[in-house]
Parts: structure tokens; sequence; C-alpha cells
């Protein structure tokens, strides 16, 4: 399924969409992600898995799998953060995942940015990223890397361009699903 395909199919129809008015907007806090977070954190990244490309993840992740990964990511003291409503949803995530395994590249990250359906196009995901940005400044990250479908993910590339990411490379056919080949585009910032 195309990206735009699956944007589409996403979409309520305008009368069922939460708009966001001076009586409802659109409010949102962020703090550090908790192990309590973890099903909703999971329940929207496997959306993503089950309807889009923009994660090559073909298998749902389980919650024993999240529940590995957040510690891990808290062991190494990276960000991990979740965008709340004021209602305690959770609208949507970010963290940063150690780039490689090797030690050498203990400071080079990779970002992710997850939002749930009703979270789009609201100006959550670049709020999201400005914060996983600073906080990893903070935790004396260096270098952030992206890793973007190549196929789709205009926004995420657009996202991602206004925050200082350079384009660094790009990957063909790394990535097969929904019967597809799949390339990556590979964007870089500094911390420094």
């Amino acid at each position: 399924m195309l990206e735009e395909e699956y944007e589409q199919r996403r979409r309520l129809p305008r009368h069922l969409r939460p708009e966001a008015t001076p009586e409802n907007p659109f409010t949102y806090s962020m703090r550090e992600a908790r192990v309590t977070d973890l099903p909703d954190i999971r329940e929207i990244y496997n959306y993503y898995v089950a309807n889009s490309t923009v994660t090559f993840d073909e298998d749902a992740m389980t919650l024993p799998e999240w529940r590995d990964k957040f510690y891990y990511l808290g062991k190494h003291g990276m960000p991990f953060i979740v965008a709340e409503s004021p209602a305690g949803q959770i609208l949507g995530y970010a963290l940063v995942a150690p780039w490689k395994q090797k030690r050498a590249f203990r400071f080079t990250v990779e970002n992710s940015i997850y939002l749930g359906a009703a979270s789009t196009g609201k100006g959550l995901g670049r709020q999201l990223l400005a914060e996983l940005i600073a906080r990893s400044k903070t935790a004396g990250l260096k270098e952030i890397i992206a890793v973007i479908a190549d196929q789709g993910a205009d926004a995420s590339i657009k996202l991602h361009r206004d925050f200082g990411f350079e384009e660094i490379g790009r990957m063909g056919k790394v990535g097969f699903k929904f019967e597809r080949w799949l390339g990556t585009v590979l964007m870089q910032k500094s911390l420094k």
C-alpha cells in the first residue's frame, strides 16, 4: 500500500474528526515515558507496522519486546518521551536508540517518532522532535540519524530538514514490505 493510500484510509471524514477549537483545543504535555505507557506505545507503533511503510517491521511488537526496549534505553540514558493529553491518553512518542552496538558509536543515535492517528497534522511531531533533540543534547549525545522510507514519507523528510538534518545518503531496495521493494533516505544532525 502506498503511503498516500495509507494517509487517506487513516483519515476520518471531516465531520467525525476531533478538531481543535477554542472550546476544544489540542493540548498535551510531554514527559519521560513510563513502563505503564508501553501498552499505548505498542498500540501506536503496531498500527504503523500493519498499515504503512514508515517502519520496515512486518511483525507487531509484543509488550515484552517493548519492555526490553524500554529498560535497554533507560540503562543507556537514551531519551524516550511521550505526549499525553490532559485526560492521560498517550498521543504519540519519540525516542532515540543506539545507532550501532559497537562501543565507538555510543554518541550516535537513531530517532523514532510515532503519533496516534487522531494526533497527526497538529504539529505534535514537530514538538516531539524539538524536545527529543533538546533531551539528546542534555544526555551528551552528539549525532542523530534519521532513517526514513524513500516512498511516501515526504512530510518526515521535510520535518527533519526543518530541524537541520541533512541528507547524507540513500539506500535503494533494502526492504521488502507489502509486496514491493523499499529504500531509505538517511539524514543526520550534529548536536555539538
